[in-house]
This record gives C-alpha cells, structure tokens and sequence, in this order.
C-alpha cells in the first residue's frame, strides 16, 4: 500500500465534506430548510436503486449510476449550484464546472481521478443509457420537492408549468415512465395553485 495513494485519497474525501455546505434552490419536504447537494446526490443513489426499473433500457449497469449521481455535483463546490431556471447562470455553467472538475478530481491519484472525471463527463453528455437515466432522476427529484413542498421554489421564482416541461422533458430519454408521472404532477400541481399555467 502507498501511503501517498492514501494520503491522495483522504484530501479527496475531506474536499468534498464541502459538498454539504453547498445549499440548493430545492426545499427539503418539512420546509425548514434548502436541501444541500450532499443530501441531493445521497437522495438520488436511493432513488437509481428504487426506480431502476423504469429505465428505458434494461440491462442497465446500476453501479455506474450510482457512482454518477454521488459525483455529479461534487464540482458545486467550486463552481456553486446553478439554479434550474437561472438562463444567464447557464451559459457558463459547463466552463465553470469543468475548470471545478479538473481541480477536485485531480486531487485523487490518477487513475481514479480520470475515471470520476470521465463519469462525470458522461453524465454531462446524457448520450449513454446509464447517463440519461441518472440525468432523468436528477430531474425528477427537485421537481417532487417543490410538489410535496407545495411548489415552495416554483412560487418563489415565478416559474410557470411551460418552463417545468421544457426543462425536465429530457426525463423521457432515460424513462417515458417517470417522465409520464412527472407530466400527470405537474398538471396536479397546476390545479392546486402550487404551479402558475403556463403560456
């Protein structure tokens, strides 16, 4: 064993400690408090276990998104959380994760570094199944918060069902399941006034 491997690691697990400090838009369901990205990734490894059988393919490798889904966000810690909605925070969003991306991942010894970073890059694209089924639940989860939080960040920003649909419809790539369900609460959420109809 090689302590300086070691050693590698330990800054790494210790540098995303910081992933806890990093609050979120999303509301947790008692609504005292923003959710933080820590809980957010630990949510969605539960959610991937659950709902793995509504993804679109079958056969798919559950441990990859797994790792996806606890990785993802880890670049916030630099490059903080971009709010869904927030149009202008979006066009620098790739650059600012990725400068974020080189830096935490290359804290680790390289071979697992090039393998997050490589994790991450592919949940970034959505073209794989694995990744489009990590992204659909990633979509999913804010919008059951802001549901059972009845639509606390939605009220909050003024976001209309129009804006909800276009983000999130990339959901149906990874599961027409959970996308369908997503449509079927936000119509729901329309009709109880936790949502403005959109245009």
């Amino acid at each position: 064993m090689s302590i300086e491997r070691l050693q590698q690691q330990i800054s790494f697990i210790m540098e995303i400690d910081k992933l806890k400090t990093i609050l979120r838009k999303s509301y947790i369901t008692d609504r005292s408090r923003a959710e933080n990205d820590a809980e957010h990734s630990w949510h969605l490894a539960v959610m991937a276990v659950i709902l793995l059988e509504h993804a679109n393919t079958e056969k798919i490798d559950i441990l990859k998104i797994i790792k996806m889904v606890l990785i993802h966000d880890i670049v916030e810690i630099d490059a903080g959380d971009t709010f869904a909605y927030d149009d202008a925070g979006h066009t620098d969003k790739y650059e600012r994760e990725l400068a974020a991306a080189d830096r935490i991942f290359d804290l680790l010894p390289e071979d697992q570094g090039q393998e997050l970073k490589a994790l991450w890059e592919e949940f970034e694209q959505r073209e794989s199944p694995e990744s489009q089924f990590a992204a659909a639940i990633d979509r999913l989860a804010p919008m059951l918060l802001n549901y059972y939080t009845e639509g606390h960040t939605w009220k909050q920003n003024g976001i209309t069902s129009d804006r909800v649909i276009a983000y999130n419809r990339h959901i149906n790539d990874g599961s027409t399941v959970l996308w369908e369900y997503a449509q079927q609460f936000i119509d729901d959420a329309v009709q109880k006034g936790y949502l403005k109809k959109g245009e």
